[in-house]
C-alpha cells in the first residue's frame, strides 16, 4: 500500500477521537527527575544545559523579564523534546501543525505586548513611529510598524513549522528512494543510505536549534516589552 508523502503530518486518532493531546502530553514524562540528595550524571547535565540556556537568555532582562525564567526554559525543553521524538519512526510531531504552533506564539507574544502596555506604554508605542521620521511619512510608517508587530507571531509559528515540516518531508523522500533503489542498485542504495543518516544527524540539530530559536525570540519580545 502506497502511502501519501503528507501522510506523517496528519494527526492521529485513537477510537476515531483525536490523540494529539496525548502527544502533547507525551514528552515531558520522559524528562527526568530526581528526588535524592545527590543526582546523577543525566540530571546533571540537563541541570547545567538549563542554566547555560537560561545564562544566555536572561542576562539582558530585568526584575520583571527573568519571572518569565520557568516559561521560557518550560517551552524550550517542551519543543526540543516534541521535535525529537517526532524523529522516530511511525511517530507523530505535533510541532509541524501550525495550529499548534499559533497556539503557543499567540499567547506567548501577547502576553509580552500586554507587559510593555501595561509597565512603560510609552515606550512601547514609541516603537511604532522611528525618530526622526519626516511628517508626510508619518501615517505610512505606524501602519507598517503595526502590521510588522502583528505579524510577530505569525513568523514565529510559521518559521517552526516550516523548518520541521521540510525536513521530515526530505527524509521521507530519500527513505522513500533508497527503499525503491534497494533491488535495482545496491551501491547507489547505500550512497543514499549514507545520505540519510547524515540528514537525520542534521534534523537532530535543527530540532534543538529549532527550539531554541522560538525561545530566543520570545525572549527578546519580552526584552522590548519589559
Amino acid at each position: 500500500m502506497n502511502e501519501s508523502l503528507f501522510t506523517p503530518f496528519i494527526t492521529p486518532t485513537v477510537l476515531g477521537l483525536p490523540a494529539a493531546v496525548l502527544v502533547i502530553l507525551f514528552p515531558p514524562l520522559l524528562i527526568p527527575t530526581s528526588k535524592h540528595f545527590i543526582n546523577n550524571r543525566l540530571i546533571i547535565i540537563q541541570q547545567w544545559l538549563i542554566r547555560l540556556i537560561l545564562k544566555q537568555m536572561m542576562t539582558t532582562h530585568n526584575a520583571k523579564g527573568r519571572t518569565w525564567s520557568l516559561m521560557l526554559t518550560s517551552l524550550i525543553i517542551f519543543i526540543a523534546s516534541t521535535n525529537l521524538l517526532g524523529l522516530l519512526p511511525y511517530s507523530f510531531t505535533p510541532t509541524t501543525q501550525l495550529s499548534m504552533n499559533l497556539a503557543m506564539a499567540i499567547p506567548l507574544w501577547a502576553s509580552t505586548v500586554a507587559m510593555g502596555l501595561r509597565f512603560k506604554a510609552k515606550i512601547t508605542l514609541t516603537h511604532l513611529l522611528p525618530q526622526g521620521t519626516p511628517t508626510p511619512l508619518i501615517p505610512m510608517l505606524i501602519i507598517i510598524e503595526t502590521v510588522s508587530l502583528f505579524i510577530q507571531p505569525l513568523a514565529l509559528a510559521v518559521r517552526l513549522t516550516a523548518n520541521i515540516t521540510a525536513g521530515h518531508l526530505l527524509m521521507h523522500l530519500i527513505g522513500s528512494s533508497a527503499l525503491a533503489m534497494l533491488a535495482i542498485n545496491l551501491p547507489l542504495t547505500l550512497i543514499t543510505l549514507t545520505i540519510l543518516t547524515l540528514l537525520t544527524i542534521l534534523e537532530t540539530a535543527i530540532a534543538l536549534i529549532q527550539a531554541y530559536v522560538f525561545t530566543l525570540l520570545v525572549s527578546l519580545y519580552l526584552h522590548d516589552n519589559s
